[in-house]
């Protein structure tokens, strides 16, 4: 998990630094509310947010819970777009922002060097608390929640300025399908989600994992 995290993070570093992020910086995205800048400052924010787990103390962490016990505990996942926790996150992608896409980009790229020298070093089992939110995950999970934001929003990101869509490797992409395929399973049911893969002529509207 951790180097696929890194595989994705290096391709998120290399999409913030094309000159079509910058030429679109204040432009809207694809994703509804978000500008370009606010959304590269969003999937730069997923390497943010590593480091700075990596930093808290050991014994601050809890017992971990399950993804499926994170997402479900989220605010964000069923809030509507005016929800305060999705507020909190364009505001926060749009900060992160404030000087520039040359800038984020840099910075993000320092960050990624960061990262890939203390990742190597945590315990295979390592638990880091997330006080943002109020629990602790598994560095592993917790990684696997930052793969999924890498891909979903080097996607949009790419969406947004006309450039195509970063190509990852099994590795990368395999996780996050099946995560997002058991998140909708667990919003949605096992029957919704079957029909939608296997049966058009009954798939329900959607089966979005968020």
């Amino acid at each position: 998990m951790r180097e696929s995290y890194l595989v994705a993070a290096r391709s998120a570093v290399d999409l913030l630094g094309d000159p079509a992020v910058a030429a679109a910086w204040d432009k809207p995205s694809a994703l509804t509310e978000f500008s370009v800048a606010g959304l590269a400052g969003h999937l730069a924010h997923q390497l943010v947010r590593v480091e700075s787990v990596l930093g808290r103390r050991p014994e601050e962490a809890q017992e971990p819970v399950s993804l499926l016990e994170h997402y479900s505990m989220s605010p964000w996942v069923q809030a509507g777009l005016d929800h305060e926790s999705n507020i909190g996150i364009r505001r926060g992608g749009e900060a992160a922002a404030a000087e520039g896409p040359v800038a984020l980009a840099a910075r993000t790229g320092e960050l990624l060097e960061r990262l890939r020298a203390a990742l190597p070093t945590e315990p295979a089992d390592s638990v880091v608390s997330l006080p943002w939110a109020g629990w602790s995950l598994l560095l592993d999970d917790f990684l696997l929640t930052r793969l999924i934001e890498l891909v979903v929003h080097s996607d949009d990101l790419a969406a947004s300025v006309g450039v195509e869509t970063p190509e990852l490797p099994s590795e990368v992409v395999a996780p996050v399908v099946d995560l997002l395929a058991r998140l909708a399973v667990h919003r949605h049911g096992a029957t919704a989600v079957i029909r939608t893969l296997s049966r058009a002529e009954r798939a329900p509207a959607t089966i979005s994992a968020f």
